[in-house]
């Protein structure tokens, strides 16, 4: 299905639970089992689909339809209508985009994970930025893809996650390690002696926390009733007190110190 003709925008990276697998190599030992002629034992895997543009949902409603595990039962446009179709439908695995109108697939996986717990969430962006890998996988998201993962990969990646697998690809991934390693680096120049970190005032460690959180600024704004050039200034100075290079560092450090509890 990919290539240049494909309803789905193939090519790139391939997901790292399927890189070494063929494609069309069928489900993983672990999916649904088959018996006769290619039916599946088990009940097909029931996906919505979320993204605002309604070319891609077509065209990946086309590439899952040949897959005879895979059921797509429903769709939405934004996070909004995609929590609603989640309460009507209760899919096992939703395949949601980052930036939406509306409603941001965050802010819906956020939600959705609440109303539907057992759901799994398959985040498939074209988002690169840090701060929404991140605040994805704070808002419970079992996996963050980019659009150009191969589409015959896309169905493999469903049943990874109805499996218990998170994935990530390996681009952004590679991005998180690096984050971490860095956060590490900083660790062992504090254990060499070098002096603690600064102090935080009251206001910077409640803006850490709601980065934590993973708000925007325009959320965090409201939230402490301050202007999002306020809420910048504070980001800024926290993360040059603490010599930290990014918001995702930032978050980490939060946690290591347990200024913030992971949920």
């Amino acid at each position: 299905m990919t290539g240049r003709h494909s309803p789905y925008p193939g090519g790139g990276a391939r997901c790292r639970p399927c890189q070494d697998r063929r494609p069309g190599s069928g489900p993983p030992a672990s999916g649904p089992a088959r018996t006769g002629e290619g039916a599946a034992v088990s009940e097909a895997i029931r996906i919505v689909v979320v993204d605002d543009h309604s070319l891609f949902r077509r065209g990946l409603q086309m590439v899952l339809s040949v897959e005879d595990d895979l059921d797509v039962v429903g769709e939405a446009s934004d996070g909004a209508e995609a929590v609603e179709r989640v309460e009507e439908l209760l899919p096992d695995v939703v395949l949601m985009d980052v930036w939406m109108p509306r409603r941001s697939g965050i802010d819906a996986c956020a939600q959705i994970k609440a109303v539907a717990p057992s759901t799994k969430i398959l985040m498939l962006t074209s988002s690169e930025e840090e701060d929404d890998l991140f605040g994805a996988v704070r808002a419970g998201a079992n996996g963050y893809l980019l659009k150009d993962v191969p589409a015959e990969e896309v169905a493999d990646a469903v049943r990874s996650v109805m499996t218990g697998q998170s994935l990530i690809t390996p681009k952004m991934a590679g991005l998180l390690l690096g984050e971490f390693n860095a956060m590490r680096r900083r660790d062992e120049e504090r254990n060499l002696g070098l002096p603690g970190a600064p102090r935080l005032s009251p206001r910077e460690l409640e803006v850490l926390r709601l980065l934590a959180r993973g708000l925007p600024n325009r959320e965090i704004a409201g939230q402490l009733g301050i202007s999002e050039n306020t809420v910048k200034n504070h980001v800024r100075n926290l993360l040059e007190k603490l010599q930290l290079h990014s918001r995702m560092e930032a978050v980490v450090y939060a946690v290591r110190e347990k200024i913030v509890e992971l949920s």
